[in-house]
């Protein structure tokens, strides 16, 4: 037994797989590339006459910003300011601890504390910091100028370095989870969050833990509703669109009279109608709601007659006759959507999926995943 929990504790050096894209490499060490190199070149023709004009943390600083900017610690505030308060704190602890040694494990230490209540830790700070003590009389002669140039010069370039790449790549810099939108405008949660992990339920376990992980709470969140989202495709198998479907559409044309198409929706009992054109391509789609507001309007405008095409929604959000149901859950529940019109290629309308289809076939998928199940 002994012998098992040593092999374990010896298993842990081995270091676990990368699960990370050859892209997102090739943009990390593109990044590093031109970001140290357009920071150290700005910063040399700035602070030509200073020695240093350029110091080493930089380049650990560039490995988090360039190479994992979703993590918490690559981000602009933590950057600029871990970076400020290590770089203070270390030319603090140089000027009144004489041992260069006790001087820099404090000035690392403070860092450490101060960077954590201020919401800003950088490891790279911790360098810094180091440098601020043992960088030799260049910087010692610097004093409290360290702080200000080259270290705030040095770290606002190659922030803008950082911007500027990260966004031309298409990568979300500062990386910050946009906020669901509520869709009735209330204080209630998403549909999606009030069942299942909810964001609340990560802080509560993340403080009762109590250590730092280097992801954020939004990111840990949308990776596990991602891993909802497989996991719901193992359970009720590949439901798509087409085998859940209303195949015989009812339609109407932006030339109907809205009168017209209110009698369509009570005779066949729905509550939207695709428009269409002569080769039934989409146009847009009228709702009830589109009902409301137009005769609202309507009636202000002294307008005895309209036609669908005066109300109706010309954005109209569309799936596809193979597309995967649970692509389509979130338009349901947190987009507030009831109808999809589903089209082929060409925008032809080839039919009509609605939140009770939706309904229907989860539950039909339940029962035969419960039948399938042998009894005990």
């Amino acid at each position: 037994m002994r012998h098992r929990h040593v092999a374990q504790w010896f298993a842990a050096f081995v270091p676990a797989p990368v699960t990370v894209s050859r892209r997102e490499v090739a943009l990390g060490a593109l990044g590093a590339l031109l970001g140290l190199g357009s920071a150290a070149w700005l910063s040399h023709h700035m602070l030509a006459g200073l020695n240093p004009w350029f110091i080493a943390p930089m380049g650990a600083s560039a490995v988090l910003l360039f190479a994992v900017p979703s993590s918490p610690l690559a981000q602009p505030w933590s950057i600029v300011g871990g970076n400020l308060v290590a770089a203070l704190i270390g030319v603090t602890c140089a000027r009144w601890v004489p041992d260069l040694a006790l001087a820099g494990a404090l000035a690392g230490s403070l860092a450490i504390v101060a960077m954590f209540s201020l919401r800003c830790l950088h490891p790279p700070s911790g360098a810094v910091a180091l440098t601020a003590v043992l960088g030799g009389p260049a910087v010692r002669g610097l004093g409290y100028a360290f702080v200000l140039w080259p270290v705030a010069i040095d770290s606002l370039l190659l922030l803008m370095a950082a911007l500027l790449f990260n966004v031309s790549a298409r990568r979300r810099y500062p990386h910050r989870a946009p906020a669901p939108a509520p869709t009735h405008l209330t204080r209630d949660a998403p549909p999606s969050a009030r069942v299942g992990l909810s964001l609340q339920d990560l802080h509560a376990a993340l403080e009762a833990r109590g250590e730092l992980l280097d992801v954020s709470e939004d990111d840990l969140q949308e990776l596990f509703v991602e891993a909802e989202h497989r996991a719901w495709r193992r359970r009720f198998g590949r439901l798509r669109c087409n085998e859940i479907m209303s195949h015989d559409v009812v339609t109407v044309t932006p030339s109907t009279a809205a009168q017209e198409a209110w009698q369509r929706m009570i005779h066949h009992a729905v509550k939207a109608l695709p428009v269409v054109d002569a080769q039934s391509r989409l146009l847009g789609i009228v709702t009830l709601h589109d009902f409301f507001v137009g005769h609202e309007v309507a009636t202000q405008a002294g307008h005895a007659a309209w036609l669908v095409g005066d109300i109706m929604t010309r954005d109209v959000l569309t799936a596809s006759p193979a597309q995967e149901l649970v692509d389509l859950m979130h338009a349901f529940s947190d987009g507030g959507r009831h109808h999809l019109p589903v089209v082929d290629h060409d925008r032809r309308v080839v039919g009509m999926l609605t939140q009770s289809d939706v309904v229907a076939a989860l539950f039909r998928a339940g029962i035969e995943r419960a039948a399938a199940v042998p009894a005990n």
